[in-house]
């Protein structure tokens, strides 16, 4: 697992200096302490750091084809490169390591763009043709890796964080409106925005290639894999049974290959679990397990982790996180490099950095509930979607005007929101602050800037443009094309590389993502039960406990941090005069949201944390303009 960048000049006659390089690796030395690496050609230089994993001796990058005329950096995993070494080699190709970046080199050699499609892994990364002098880039086909990117009308900037383009020096950094009304939507970013209207992030399943053509820079991007459900009723519940459990511990045992320490995440949840005990069953070794809990019980999920622990002999590591916590957000802050609201951030930072002291690879069971409908969201939306077979004007009036009538304080306000809506039903479910929050939230300069509900509409336009009839299936689509990639993954990844880290992700193997495609929705979700043909597929691996207990996901207590030991700090950041929250919300009625949650009986605690994360990214960017 690495960090890659590059700089390529519309201007043929610029030359890319290793200066400037070295200033975009240097702000990513967590993502590869073991290694950099840097290749220049003319216009264009590509820079690499390398986190040690495969071919610890031989895997410098940026890495060449026999002849130098095709250069890669490469930051993933490719979990089928012994079979396409084979098969490059059988075509005459001549390796000179035993890495996985290699293969991709050759791969492009015979199939240009399309070497994407045989690749079977997380990846991002950059290929430079020196004879035909384009830069090919692309992300794996759900986004596991990173990509970001800067263009104007004098160069191209690639990097694996923000704070790598923007180690390229003179970039704007004047912030995208829609994107700041996007994060307190939805806690995170979403499309291919970042926080900067400089910076845009590569989306995932896509390639794009930059050439210089007539002077200036011409960037083609297009899609080369995308979500399809196609459900086939013909196989029995005990055929897709047999089917998951065969796929996914293929899955499972490929991403075990590793030439340094290699251990699981496990939270006690059936994905984790899942992934632990086919890790047993591929090893002759006990695998290593860590898990985080919280002493708050309702939170807390060690026992079952225990009882998998236990019951595959794993070597188990616990650790317990306390609300002193907070003193690690200004570190999350400069991890994320943009708002980022997810409070599960903070234990999977600690699980990561626990994990790091025993191992360097870690596989997790992330993409579970996005693949077979574990959401706690999915039964509730289906029969919110009831509700809408009824004339709009009847919702729209009734649930409206009990919305109005609502206080702030008492529970039911948001339900009665989305529920007055139809074709923006599922987007105002998922929105964190609703319209009419953000419309008060913003000082009305600020809101005068931003495009009206742009983070929603994306949303929706995504739903009314799947393939699938199927409702489950279009809401999993787009949870699997927003939340999925700009939220969770972004999380594992960010929190990982912070700690040098390697996550890997059997169940987002997309050979398991297409069979989950097959299955027919009811199957998924079957009168009430969540993940239920995934759940029988791996019954006889898990303890019952495991299978039965209430889906708890990996959250924070925050409602108990902030009405408790987080309450003095709470009140001194976000109500202080000196906070530049002021430059942007009316800060009246950010003190009544506080005062709400602390007397009320909404929990706001999402609300708050997503206003103490952008109070400090603000200082954050204080503190860098004045360095």
């Amino acid at each position: 697992m690495c960090g890659i960048s590059g700089i390529m000049y519309a201007d043929q006659q610029r030359s890319v200096h290793i200066s400037e390089l070295q200033n975009m690796t240097s702000a990513m030395v967590h993502r590869g302490p073991d290694d950099e690496g840097f290749y220049q050609d003319q216009n264009m230089g590509l820079g690499f750091r390398r986190l040690s994993i495969i071919d610890l001796s031989t895997g410098h990058q940026p890495l060449a084809n026999e002849d130098d005329s095709v250069w890669i950096a490469f930051n993933g995993e490719v979990y089928n490169f012994p079979e396409l070494r084979q098969q490059m080699q059988a075509k005459g190709h001549v390796f000179k390591t035993r890495t996985d970046t290699e293969t991709i080199v050759h791969l492009y050699e015979e199939y240009g763009p399309d070497c994407v499609s045989h690749l079977r892994g997380m990846f991002a990364f950059a290929i430079w043709d020196k004879r035909k002098r384009k830069l090919f880039c692309a992300r794996d086909r759900f986004g596991i890796k990173p990509f970001f990117y800067h263009l104007d009308g004098e160069r191209f900037v690639f990097g694996s964080e923000i704070k790598t383009v923007l180690g390229a020096g003179n970039i704007d950094r004047s912030l995208d409106w829609n994107a700041l009304d996007g994060y307190f939507t939805y806690k995170y970013i979403s499309e291919d925005r970042t926080i900067y209207n400089a910076i845009k992030k590569l989306l995932p399943g896509h390639g794009m290639e930059i050439s210089v053509e007539n002077g200036s820079l011409q960037v083609r991007q297009e899609s080369y894999w995308d979500i399809n459900f196609a459900p086939d009723y013909r196989l029995s519940e005990d055929d897709w049974c047999e089917e998951i459990e065969r796929v996914l511990s293929e899955s499972v045992k490929m991403r075990m290959i590793s030439d340094v320490p290699l251990g699981a995440f496990l939270s006690g949840g059936v994905d984790s679990s899942s992934v632990v005990a086919l890790m047993a069953q591929n090893s002759d070794r006990p695998i290593k397990t860590f898990s985080i809990g919280f002493r708050e019980k309702k939170f807390n999920e060690l026992p079952y982790a225990r009882e998998v622990a236990e019951m595959y002999g794993t070597e188990h590591h616990e650790q317990i996180v306390d609300p002193e916590s907070i003193d690690l957000l200004p570190k999350l802050v400069r991890s994320y490099d943009e708002p980022y609201a997810d409070s599960s951030a903070i234990p999977t930072y600690y699980v990561c950095k626990f994990a790091r002291e025993h191992v360097t690879v870690c596989l997790s069971g992330d993409g579970g509930d996005e693949l077979f409908a574990g959401y706690n969201s999915y039964p509730k939306l289906e029969r919110f979607n009831k509700y809408h077979r009824l004339p709009h004007v009847f919702n729209k009036h009734f649930w409206g005007g009990i919305h109005k009538v609502l206080p702030n304080t008492v529970k039911g306000k948001g339900l009665s929101y989305y529920l007055s809506k139809r074709r923006e039903m599922v987007a105002a479910h998922y929105a964190l602050w609703q319209y009419p929050e953000r419309e008060r939230l913003f000082l009305p300069e600020v809101w005068a800037k931003m495009s009206k509900r742009p983070a929603e509409l994306f949303k929706e336009n995504l739903i009314e443009r799947s393939g699938t009839e199927d409702y489950l299936s279009r809401v999993q689509e787009l949870d699997m094309k927003t939340y999925m990639v700009d939220d969770i993954l972004t999380k594992v990844d960010r929190a990982s590389m912070l700690n040098s880290l390697e996550a890997r992700v059997p169940i987002l193997d997309h050979k398991l993502a297409e069979l989950s495609f097959r299955i027919p929705s009811n199957m998924k979700l079957k009168n009430g039960d969540k993940k239920y043909i995934f759940k029988k597929a791996m019954a006889k691996h898990l303890p019952s406990s495991v299978i039965s207990h209430k889906k708890q996901g990996f959250s924070v207590p925050l409602g108990a941090w902030f009405k408790g030991s987080l309450k003095e700090y709470i009140h001194d950041q976000l109500l202080s005069a000196n906070t530049q929250l002021s430059d942007f919300l009316d800060m009246k009625y950010v003190a009544k949201m506080i005062n709400d949650h602390e007397t009320g009986m909404r929990d706001l605690n999402g609300k708050i944390w997503s206003l103490v994360f952008m109070d400090a990214w603000l200082q954050e960017q204080r503190n860098l303009a004045t360095v």
